[in-house]
């Protein structure tokens, strides 16, 4: 199963709004087959693995998530299995979606083949958090990451932060935007930086959806994000009161609106994550500052927080990482729990959840 999970996280970012599922055949002490989630969401996992045995006859498979169930733009995997004439079915995850939701085992069991459950059960509900959050809330999983001093600054008074961190920390955040289904920055930080929120460097031949936090559109159409939005997805989150022009001008350079909801002056960020679940994202990354951060933590919207942390100090007169939380006491703070921490060049990485029961990477 740990193979299988393994094989699973090489499609984390590519495949939703499927989740990302590992398959492992063994037989005879052998493994005969191997598959995972392919980019799109098809073929599955299992469909994969046995395509690559040829013959799968009395083999044990081990599987990531319950076998799907349900006709949709392709058969269903447990009865992909039960032809194949599988001995054993091992599985870490019941899948919640309602179409499956205990129907895959149940199929395989009434075909007499033997099931075994919740094998390496964290470890794959932690890989698959995006999904499954999806699923039964409704909502992506977020990432929050910050880049900071000792001090916990982000920028010197004069807005200078490139680079805070080391090329070794840069390459890591690369690799998490390749993880992600998408990156999403606020419209300050889309001002300041110019960013286009692509993964360089690691040989990619896919990216994430680029998001844009911005009430009125004021990010210009002409930035590093408007001049590639055909060629990489930029998705635009703004309010009712956007200027007319400014949408024209953005849907001319090939991006993606979406319309979400005030509260207050501001977009609803619960909203607009929903919108966004209900397009298909499982899992995104947020590089934005701290006015966006402060706001996704107030509205207990950060299910894992990536700090990495420079041996750099700037002082009071820096910009803070977060806004402010409007916090009035300190049991009140929001708390998250360290899962695993680590060395990036000269600088640190320590990862955080707030998710409960939810094993480390």
């Amino acid at each position: 199963m740990s193979h299988a999970l393994a094989l699973a996280a090489r499609g984390l970012g590519r495949t939703w709004p499927n989740p990302a599922v590992g398959c492992v055949l063994l037989r005879g002490g052998q493994i005969i087959g191997r598959g995972w989630t392919q980019p799109g969401g098809r073929p599955h996992a299992e469909r994969r693995a046995l395509d690559q045995a040829g013959d799968a006859r009395g083999a044990t498979a081990y599987v990531t998530l319950e076998p799907c169930a349900h006709h949709g733009q392709t058969p269903p995997c447990a009865d992909a299995l039960i032809q194949a004439d599988i001995a054993r079915v091992v599985t870490a995850l019941t899948d919640p979606d309602e179409r499956v939701a205990g129907r895959g085992h149940a199929r395989l069991q009434a075909a007499g083949i033997a099931v075994t459950k919740g094998v390496l059960e964290a470890e794959a509900r932690r890989l698959n958090a995006g999904f499954l959050k999806r699923v039964t809330r409704r909502l992506p999983f977020l990432t929050l990451k910050l880049a900071t001093t000792l001090d916990g600054r982000i920028a010197t008074a004069s807005g200078e932060s490139r680079w805070i961190t080391g090329p070794e920390a840069r390459r890591f955040v690369h690799l998490q935007r390749l993880t992600h289904d998408a990156v999403m920055i606020g419209s300050g930080t889309a001002r300041a930086d110019d960013p286009d929120l692509t993964a360089r460097d690691l040989g990619a031949r896919h990216q994430p959806i680029r998001l844009v936090i911005d009430r009125t559109l004021s990010h210009s159409p002409e930035s590093r994000l408007g001049r590639s939005a055909r060629t990489h997805p930029v998705w635009l989150l703004h309010g009712p009161d956007a200027p007319a022009g400014r949408r024209a001008a953005w849907q001319a350079q090939g991006a993606e609106l979406i319309p979400c909801p005030l509260d207050g002056t501001a977009l609803d960020l619960r909203a607009a994550l929903t919108l966004l679940a209900d397009r298909g994202l499982t899992r995104i990354l947020c590089e934005g500052g701290g006015t966006l951060g402060a706001a996704l933590i107030r509205n207990d919207l950060v299910d894992d927080l990536i700090q990495i942390s420079a041996g750099k100090l700037i002082g009071a007169e820096g910009t803070a990482a977060l806004g402010p939380l409007g916090l009035e006491a300190l049991a009140a703070a929001p708390a998250f729990r360290l899962i695993g921490q680590s060395r990036l060049g000269p600088d640190t990485l320590s990862h955080w959840t707030s998710a409960p029961g939810l094993a480390p990477f």
